[in-house]
């Protein structure tokens, strides 16, 4: 199979990106792109660290992130498995990006920037859900926001689909990979009432 190895070698292949494509991108919140972000409740945060990369979803009941000032945004980190898979890779390599979807909206826009944790407790008292606070807050200094291209999510047709019938459940999954020590039908049976208990 032929390698693409080199940049002139794959822009050869691509041309020019189109006038709007290197205009729409901000160094920091603008009015459109503040309006576009605080609408939404989640986001695929990627990061990048000595192992590998990791891209995780961050959902809220409410904006995702809170703006701090025009150049930084602030994410709680929320009760989760515990791997720690975003939190490690942030400790030893800040670059980060986040992919902010709304539901219903072929639209993504995205933010690449640097980010760093902190268990700052007026930072954590910010986002105080129900009496919990987040662990920690990652904060995300902005290098730039743009919108993303809307073909994918129009290929996929996301939110015009439900394909869940027949899914393997986490259940199932844990089950596979345990060799059935885990009993995937009593995962599946509590976790509903189990994660509500632990979301904030």
């Amino acid at each position: 199979m032929e390698q693409i190895d080199t940049i002139e070698a794959l822009e050869a292949l691509y041309g020019t990106p189109s006038e709007p494509a290197l205009r729409k991108v901000a160094r920091r919140m603008t009015p459109t792109y503040r309006k576009w972000i605080m609408a939404s409740r989640l986001c695929v945060l990627t990061t990048v660290g000595t192992g590998g990369t990791d891209g995780s979803p961050r959902g809220d009941d409410g904006p995702v992130v809170q703006e701090l000032d025009p150049g930084t945004l602030a994410m709680p980190d929320w009760h989760g498995n515990n791997r720690l898979d975003s939190l490690r890779n942030i400790v030893t390599d800040g670059r980060v990006s986040l992919m902010f979807m709304v539901a219903g909206s072929n639209t993504v826009i995205r933010v690449n920037g640097t980010a760093r944790l902190t268990a700052d407790a007026e930072l954590r008292n910010r986002f105080e859900r129900k009496g919990r606070l987040p662990t920690t807050v990652i904060v995300i200094a902005i290098d730039e926001i743009y919108c993303q291209c809307a073909r994918a999510l129009l290929r996929a047709g996301l939110w015009q689909r439900d394909d869940r019938a027949g899914l393997p459940t986490i259940g199932d999954i844990l089950a596979e990979m345990t060799d059935d020590e885990i009993d995937g039908n009593e995962y599946d049976r509590s976790w509903t009432a189990r994660a509500t208990k632990t979301l904030w």
